[in-house]
């Protein structure tokens, strides 16, 4: 596999090609965010992850055929872009219920914990966290054809959860992750966070005690 998700600002995206789905990474912005392109093979289109910032690299990285932008929280590094993203493109929005009156732009596709978002012939699974905000997402695919990959926005990145703001929301957060990621999932899903490269579960599982134990 050709495909290592480490992208920088300015530097050229990654391309990782699975039998159903295209994704492409690309980091912009001033904070380094990640944003992600899902595009199904079968029909043709596409998703986008986070129209976090640089409207213009995220539209040639577009190009045509976007149906969708969903914006994994309400803070805005994983937004700013997006009323321009969706002025050039068409494209519907979509947000966790509990974020998305946090988002300037607005939702037109409100989701649920469980409910499944589609690209094309794909299916994603929408999973609700709470603890990093109120209403923040991940995003599963369970290729198949493999093993799944998720995308967390600021939920997990390699070596912990999210920042959050006090003990209950980090609690929740852990509890969240444990409950809807770590534990039907397996050590070979890969995990695609909202800033920096990607990780695996089987990399951050053996440290679920120690994040546990230091808070954060």
């Amino acid at each position: 596999m050709s495909y290592h998700g480490a992208v920088k600002v300015g530097g050229t995206p990654d391309v990782r090609e699975l039998p159903q789905l295209v994704i492409t990474k690309v980091a912009v912005g001033s904070m380094d965010n990640n944003a992600y392109l899902l595009r199904c093979r079968a029909t043709g289109e596409q998703l986008l992850v986070d129209a976090a910032a640089e409207a213009p690299v995220l539209l040639e990285t577009v190009g045509d055929g976007l149906a969708t932008v969903v914006t994994t929280h309400r803070h805005r590094d994983h937004w700013s872009a997006l009323a321009e993203v969706v002025a050039a493109t068409g494209a519907r929005t979509a947000a966790g219920r509990f974020d998305a009156e946090g988002i300037d732009i607005p939702t037109a596709l409100e989701l649920s914990d469980g409910d499944t978002l589609r690209v094309g012939e794909v299916g994603l699974t929408v999973r609700h966290l709470i603890g990093h905000t109120p209403g923040a997402i991940v995003l599963v695919y369970d290729d198949p054809q493999g093993h799944s990959h998720v995308f967390t926005g600021d939920c997990l990145f390699p070596g912990g959860p999210g920042r959050t703001l006090d003990p209950v929301a980090f609690t929740s957060l852990m509890d969240g992750l444990e409950e809807k990621v770590f534990g039907p999932l397996s050590d070979e899903t890969w995990i695609y966070p909202g800033h920096g490269d990607d990780t695996t579960l089987g990399a951050e599982r053996p440290h679920l005690a120690e994040w546990r134990a230091r808070g954060w």
